[in-house]
């Protein structure tokens, strides 16, 4: 394990190695030992700076583990484009797990980390302790996909962070329409770097080529990953304007396992930030539940 030195913020900044030999970046905030760890994932294009809020929330009375899936953030990127699946991510994750010697996490995942989350439920149950599905469920609504594919994987270079803030903003403005300046440079800030050439957006660009060979139309069916969720708490959120997770999916979730609360967060598309007060509300009643059970 190759440990890097204290950060102000409140994070160690640590690196564990893939099961190809990847190096891969996570950030470790420190908790209680008594208690599971909580082990938050990211989206297909994101890194851990998107739970900088809620990992700082719950760090001190919570173990809080955030890694960089691998081609994001500080992670190094895959020469073999078609490892950057689902798949891969799940032997990344419980890769770390091992080496941290933690026995079992809540798993809180936003989109693609909540797939990768029920990959890893399959694979090794005893590791998840409950689970937070961020906007993204067994089935994905094609419209979703189809607005992912038309920016996955395109390069795009800002002249400055305003720049980027206000084009990001345009591009996703109904995804966040309460935000204001100040939130969509926070905002930028989590998904870009900076760069000799400017702010770019802080992925491998061909994490985009699986992508697209993976949703050509079949659809295979991914339910029976959700049902393997059953026998620990689970919380669903789902975003109002949500084009990735529709309500019929939602609902349908609530009657397949016991113990799930589906929680609509009001006012956002895909997906939830984690800092609105519903969301905020329902994580807190999920850890809840676990430390209970």
């Amino acid at each position: 394990m190759d440990v890097a030195k204290q950060q102000t913020q409140g994070w160690d900044d640590r690196f564990w190695t893939g099961p190809d030999g990847l190096r891969l970046h996570y950030r470790d905030y420190a908790g209680l030992p008594d208690r599971p760890a909580l082990l938050m994932l990211h989206g297909l294009t994101r890194n851990a700076r998107d739970f900088e809020s809620l990992a700082e929330r719950y760090a001190g009375d919570w173990r809080v583990i955030v890694p960089d899936f691998r081609g994001r953030g500080e992670s190094q990127w895959d020469p073999v484009s078609a490892r950057y699946m689902p798949g891969t991510y799940a032997m990344d994750v419980l890769q770390l797990l091992e080496e941290l010697g933690v026995g079992e996490a809540v798993f809180l995942g936003t989109s693609l980390g909540g797939l990768v989350t029920m990959i890893v439920v399959k694979l090794a149950p005893d590791k998840v302790a409950g689970v937070l599905l961020n906007d993204i469920g067994p089935e994905v609504d094609p419209s979703g996909i189809d607005r992912i594919r038309m920016y996955v994987g395109r390069s795009v270079i800002f002249q400055d962070w305003n720049e980027a803030a206000s084009r990001i903003r345009a591009r996703s403005a109904d995804v966040h329409p309460a935000y204001g300046d100040a939130e969509w440079l926070r905002f930028a800030k989590r998904i870009c770097r900076e760069t000799e050439n400017g702010i770019e957006l802080d992925y491998d660009m061909a994490i985009a080529e699986p992508f697209h060979a993976g949703n050509t139309g079949e659809v295979p069916d991914a339910w029976p990953y959700y049902r393997a969720l059953a026998g620990r708490p689970v919380l669903v959120l789902r975003g109002e304007t949500s084009d990735l997770l529709a309500q019929s999916v939602a609902e349908r979730m609530v009657t397949e396992i016991p113990d799930v609360e589906v929680v609509t967060v009001p006012g956002v598309g895909h997906a939830p930030d984690l800092d609105e007060p519903q969301s905020v509300a329902a994580i807190d009643r999920l850890l809840d539940r676990v430390l209970r059970r």
